[in-house]
């Protein structure tokens, strides 16, 4: 199973935010984004994720058999700054339809909503409104949608932003379980996550860009 991106370059608007982005990642391997705020992190992986469209290169997801017909954005859950939960639902009826919707690949089985709750350390709660919860709460819940379905692929945007350290721990024990199992990670982060098996890749925004990206 492999990830990989080619020559990506993407703009905003009118303003060129990257260009000639390329990384290859395999069964059980990460790939840390850095860099300062504005440098193309959240971009990259919207791109990569199908959320945004390219302005060049490619994003290919090859599988387990050799085939790459699929988008990476079909093989992927993303996680980004929101939470992506309707306040008004139990968590127990997000995570249903979280659950429902996505749906497992070949090649694993997500956990059943109560399994997901005691994975990210919060139990018995889930048929409180989602919208009663702390923020914290809130985001652990978030991480559980990762876990009720199974997707090889992790996008991760500053997965523990404004977490305390506790948390912090359980979502990189969570991310490294990913990993072992085959999983594939690519994730932005300003804090480090101790990953084992994975490699930075430092965003530099326009300072990094060339010219010749419209050829």
């Amino acid at each position: 199973m492999h990830l990989s991106a080619e020559n990506l370059a993407a703009r905003r608007g009118e303003d060129l935010i990257f260009a000639n982005v390329s990384f290859d990642l395999s069964n059980g391997e990460a790939l840390i984004l850095t860099g300062r705020n504005g440098s193309g992190k959240s971009t990259l992986l919207r791109v990569v994720a199908g959320l945004l469209r390219q302005e060049k290169g490619r994003v290919v997801f090859t599988d387990s058999k050799g085939e790459s017909d699929r988008a990476a954005g079909e093989i992927s859950h993303y996680l980004g700054h929101r939470n992506a939960m309707k306040s008004e639902l139990t968590v127990a009826e997000n995570l249903i339809f979280w659950k429902e919707f996505f749906g497992d690949m070949m090649g694993g089985a997500g956990l059943a909503i109560e399994d997901a709750a005691e994975a990210v350390g919060l139990a018995g709660i889930t048929h409180l409104p989602f919208g009663y919860l702390s923020a914290g709460q809130q985001r652990r819940f978030a991480f559980a949608k990762l876990l009720v379905a199974y997707r090889p692929v992790w996008i991760l945007d500053e997965p523990t932003a404004a977490l305390d350290a506790a948390a912090d721990r359980l979502f990189a024990d969570l991310i490294s379980a990913h990993q072992k199992a085959g999983g594939i990670v690519l994730a932005a982060t300003h804090q480090p996550l101790g990953l084992a098996n994975a490699r930075e890749m430092r965003m530099t925004g326009f300072a990094g860009v060339g010219e010749g990206v419209w050829g």
